[in-house]
């Protein structure tokens, strides 16, 4: 049953309860995310010479975490057993193989991003989100929300339900109350919103991988303070002189300058000295184990966050990458899923069937030995008779469009894996993202390289 206007304005507000609720938390990640956490460790009334020094010590090492996981996740094809073509050109015409980095982004940092898919000209409409400006309602559905509250900036709001997305208004008269203004269908029967999470959790609600590391975060801050103060004031050695005052400031640095100091003064009356530089090696050391501490329970390769480079054989790198990989690995899993659901929900406003089975491809981003992966597959083709050409797929930085255009040239046709279209183009090679449109984006202005004029046109 379609909602009132009262009932989309009581919807409306107790979202924005929730999202008031949920906001301070996604804020905060924010903030470290960008390195500008609050110094809220630095005591009150300190000079404004170790303020700066508390502001340059933010050595921002969660981003680089949650980037090393970002760039391993690349949606590379499509695989669905009815070979339907259209549904990457969704993907395709929604300049998906961009956007994609930003709800990896999402649900990599926050623990969840979002995707909504509305009807659209000529393919559905996919534009991601990020929970700081989507907040969704569940039911006993995990799967499809029951609301949906998008804030479009300003004062505009959109409201999505499972018929209709309802367009609201901030109250000229009070900031917290959402006035409808307007509705369309979106030709589903579920809340067109899709849901990325970062891993699955049956107990607790899924948090990012920047949130567990704000300790660890602030502790490398503390101490690269401390090594930033004390470089500072204790890293030179410091002179002293006992028993005699220079008469003028200018006296006192004729003093200093000099390599050869006369002061007229018997010699027991005198005491000349120095104090020993500080030490910064326990502060360097005591950064880099933390560092380490970071690695390990971040799953990621401590040799990316410390920067040190050593001589490593393939079977030690092997070991080192592990745990990463185990990661990566989890996050396709759960993320690729999501992928699915939307680019089958999305085919189905094209009266396209969804495939239970389809399957999103990933691209391969780990670097390897071409002789030596080209030399193992030869071996699975040898002696356990693995076609040849199912193994072309296989062969490092080699794309899914490079193994149609190998099958082409080989006279073979693409039977096999038919349904798989790719990110880079169709069976034949041609690039389908050349003449295609984002649906928030301006037509390419003429003349840009490799583009022609793209638009979209959603229903609303």
């Amino acid at each position: 049953m379609a909602l009132t206007t009262s009932e989309t304005e009581d919807a409306a507000r107790d979202l924005l309860r929730m999202r008031g609720a949920e906001r301070p938390r996604l804020e905060q990640i924010r903030t470290y995310l960008t390195g500008d956490p609050t110094l809220t460790w630095l005591p009150q009334g300190v000079p404004q010479e170790v303020r700066a020094l508390a502001a340059i010590s933010r050595v921002n090492i969660v981003k680089l975490v949650a980037d090393s996981t970002v760039q391993s996740m690349y949606v590379d094809g499509y695989t669905s057993a009815a070979a339907d073509k259209r549904i990457w050109e969704i993907w395709q015409r929604n300049r998906m193989d961009r956007k994609q980095i930003g709800v990896h982004r999402a649900a990599s940092v926050y623990g969840a991003g979002y995707v909504t898919v509305l009807p659209g000209k000529p393919v559905p409409v996919m534009r991601p989100h990020s929970p700081r400006y989507l907040t969704a309602a569940y039911g006993d559905d995990d799967d499809w929300p029951v609301y949906g509250l998008l804030h479009r900036g300003g004062p505009k709001w959109r409201l999505f339900d499972d018929q209709h997305v309802h367009e609201l208004e901030t109250s000229s008269d009070d900031g917290n109350r959402l006035v409808h203004k307007g509705k369309f269908e979106h030709e589903q029967d579920v809340c067109p919103i899709v849901r990325y999470l970062a891993t699955e959790d049956l107990d607790d609600p899924v948090v990012g991988e920047i949130e567990p590391l704000f300790q660890l975060q602030d502790q490398i801050n503390i101490t690269t303070f401390l090594l930033l103060v004390a470089q500072h004031y204790g890293a030179h050695k410091q002179r002293y002189i006992l028993g005699w005052m220079a008469k003028s400031e200018e006296q006192k640095l004729k003093v200093a300058a000099s390599t050869l100091l006369t002061i007229p003064r018997k010699p027991g009356d005198v005491e000349v000295g120095e104090f020993a530089a500080t030490d910064l090696s326990g502060y360097i050391e005591s950064r880099e184990a933390t560092l380490r501490h970071l690695a390990v329970i971040s799953q990621t390769p401590a040799n990316e966050l410390l920067g040190q480079l050593v001589q490593l054989s393939a079977e030690a790198l092997d070991a080192v990458n592990a745990s990463n990989q185990r990661k990566i690995t989890e996050r396709q899993t759960v993320i690729g899923e999501a992928h699915e659901q939307a680019l089958g929900q999305a085919g189905s406003l094209l009266g396209i069937p969804v495939d239970p089975f389809a399957e999103i491809a990933w691209k391969d981003t780990e670097r390897r030995k071409l002789p030596t992966v080209v030399a193992a597959l030869a071996v699975l083709a040898e002696k356990l008779g693995v076609p040849e050409r199912e193994l072309w797929q296989m062969v490092p930085g080699v794309s899914q469009s490079q193994t149609r255009r190998w099958e082409a040239a080989a006279g073979h046709d693409a039977t096999p894996g038919a349904g798989r279209e790719t990110a880079h183009g169709d069976p034949g090679g041609t690039d389908t993202d050349t003449d295609t449109a984002a649906p928030d984006t301006p037509p390419t202005p003429a003349g840009a390289p490799g583009r022609g004029p793209r638009v979209l046109e959603n229903a609303a």
